[in-house]
Formats: C-alpha cells, structure tokens, sequence
C-alpha cells in the first residue's frame, strides 16, 4: 500500500505541476485522499483548476498503468462520481498514471474523458479550454509491450496468428509455442489486457482466443520498424537465382551440413502471393550461423558489401521464424506470418510485397 501511495502521489504532484505550466492556466489540490466507502466509489483526487478565466473540478482516478482492459472501469468509476457531484461541463472525469497505452488513450478521447501520463501526454476535453498534449508513450511502458514481440514470448504470437480460430489452454499453446507454461501465461495476461483475447470456461481449463489478429499484427508491425533490425549478411555466390535449381542445389546443402534454414522475404512471398515481376536475390534464415559457414563454403558464396545476390538473415538461435515453416518444391519457406515481417525491413518494394502477402495469403 505504501509503494502504491508513493506512486499515486507522484502521479497526481506531476498533473498539478504540468496544469500549472499550461498558459493563463492554475491549478490546486482540493483534495487527495481516497474513499472506500461502499456507498460511492473512490477518487483519488479533486483538482480546482482554471484557464483562460475559465473554471473546472478535476476529477483524478490515479493508477501506475493502463490498459486497454483498465480504462473501462476506470471509466465508469470517474463517471459515476462526477454524476454525484451533479454532472455538468464544469466536472472534468480525468485517468492519470504513469503510464497509459496508445489504445487507451484513443478511446479515453472518443469518450471525451481526460488523460495525463508521467511522459507528459495531456488530454483536457473542457468546454471553451480544450488542452491537448501528445507525447512518447513512456519508456516503461513501451518497454513491457516491446517484450511481447521478441523472443520466447513471440512463439505464443505465432501460434495464435497461425490458428486465430482456435481456442488455447495454456498447456496446449505453451506445447505449440515450444515455451514453459509460465512464460505463455505471461504473455496471454499482456495479451488479454490490450483486449486481443477471447476467453471462456475457469481456472484450470480456462481456454483463450486470438479475436484482434489485425491489431496484434498490425502493433507487431509497428515494433519491428520502430525497432533494432536484425545483422544481415550479403553474399554473391556464383549463379544464384530464385530458380528451382539453385534454391534445390542450397537446400541440399543445407540439408547435408544439418542445419535448419527457410527461404524469406521476396524469395518466399513470390512462391506464398507472386507479385515482382523479377527477383536479384535469395533471402534465408538459418538456424546455426556457425555450421551455416559450412554451407557458404558449399555453394561457394563470397561476402560482399555491394552486389549481393544471397542473404542470410542473423537468427540469434531463436525458435520463432522457424515454427510453421512450409515445404514448397525444393524449398522451405518460412510461415506467411514470418515472411511478412522480415518483408517490412528489405527495402525496396519489399514493403508493397509485405502487404500483398498480407491481403493475399494471411487475410487480416
């Protein structure tokens, strides 16, 4: 309780402070302690505020972060005491935290419902002082959701994207994903507080539905530009092309060294949803970038930094690009999910390509 004190009292002096910098603006605490009682729900600060000689009661409901899932209630908390206290233009229902995610800030203005975070976003819908303020979602928060899309956590993406029909206990997607229990747990409960998930039944075989596939991908979309992008090889190897021929003269030798790979980017959209008229390069993932060299080796391929016509995307030994892979001719291609992301980062028309794959092959 002290640590949540701490933070609600922090949230609440950096509203105060950021309306009292507005211009012509004051602002001051009329009060800040909370009701428990039953009879009324709580609000955690009364704010006099006034600008430009007008005159508002701030209504604060204070938490540490928001969600989608979190604004609802909230909403209806803010709400239901501004009707106490008669309602009216003058009463300004307003979320503050540390942190509130895009989503909910959308909905909090087409609820005309104010919102401030700690990263200095400002959202006063007051009749006659309309104050708007957008800024970065804070590092915290960008940072949570940034975890969701890498690593172990973006196997249970995967699965969900690769079957948005199906209904998941945990045990059977921590299966199907390759990760523990715990760490599809983790990820449903992010999952389910932007609202992408359907559920149904209770405890243990509680089950969960991917019902916002366009969003989730569409967020995954935004993370891998907005993000680091993986260590990229340019090789020129001696009569590669996107034929039949060389893509079989590669996968055989992949397969003689061991290692997993699957073709990528255009090589494997052209074969998923055709749409360039011609292709200059071959684009793999491989499993092992160690035991890879022994295949360079085969097909005589030559590091280059101009020219390229081979490339070999750095996989950090992770699972993901490889789950769902499909088996094409003489080739495996990664899964449509896969390919489309890798797509966002080529370059080039690789992007109208990433979103014909999109419409053509994946659907939403």
């Amino acid at each position: 309780m002290v640590d949540w004190q701490e933070t609600e009292k922090t949230v609440v002096d950096k509203l105060l402070k950021t309306l009292q910098e507005l211009p012509a603006a004051d602002a001051r605490l009329l009060s800040g302690q909370r009701s428990f009682s039953n009879a009324r729900p709580r609000i955690d600060a009364k704010i006099d505020f006034s600008i430009s000689n007008q005159h508002f009661t701030l209504l604060v409901e204070a938490k540490k972060s928001v969600f989608p899932r979190d604004t609802r209630e909230a909403l209806w908390q803010l709400r239901e005491y501004a009707h106490q206290l008669g309602g009216g233009d003058r009463i300004i229902p307003l979320l503050a935290a540390e942190s509130i995610s895009n989503g909910s800030k959308e909905f909090l203005r087409q609820e005309n419902v104010g919102y401030f975070d700690m990263g200095g976003s400002l959202f006063l819908p007051a009749p006659g002082a309309y104050v708007f303020i957008d800024k970065p979602v804070p590092r915290n928060l960008a940072r949570s959701v940034t975890t969701v899309f890498k690593g172990k956590r973006s196997q249970v993406l995967r699965v969900l994207l690769h079957a948005p029909q199906h209904w998941f206990s945990v045990k059977a997607l921590s299966e199907a994903a390759r990760v523990s229990p715990a760490t599809a747990s983790e990820t449903l409960i992010m999952l389910e507080r932007f609202e992408w998930l359907g559920a149904r039944g209770q405890g243990p075989s509680k089950e969960r539905q991917l019902i916002a596939p366009r969003a989730l991908l569409d967020e995954w979309k935004k993370q891998i530009l907005a993000g680091m992008k993986p260590k990229v090889r340019r090789y020129y190897v001696p009569n590669a092309t996107n034929d039949d021929t060389f893509i079989g003269r590669m996968d055989m030798a992949f397969a003689e060294t061991g290692v997993e790979y699957v073709l990528t980017q255009e090589s494997a959209a052209q074969r998923y949803a055709p749409f360039l008229s011609s292709l200059s390069r071959v684009s793999c993932r491989a499993a092992s970038a160690r035991t890879a060299a022994n295949v360079l080796s085969k097909l005589g391929a030559k590091e280059v930094s101009e020219g390229a016509n081979f490339i070999m995307i750095e996989n950090l030994a992770e699972e993901g690009p490889f789950l769902f892979k499909e088996r094409h001719g003489a080739a495996w291609l990664a899964s449509p999910v896969q390919v489309y992301l890798d797509l966002l980062i080529a370059g080039g028309r690789a992007q109208e390509a990433a979103e014909h794959l999109r419409n053509e092959r994946i659907g939403f």
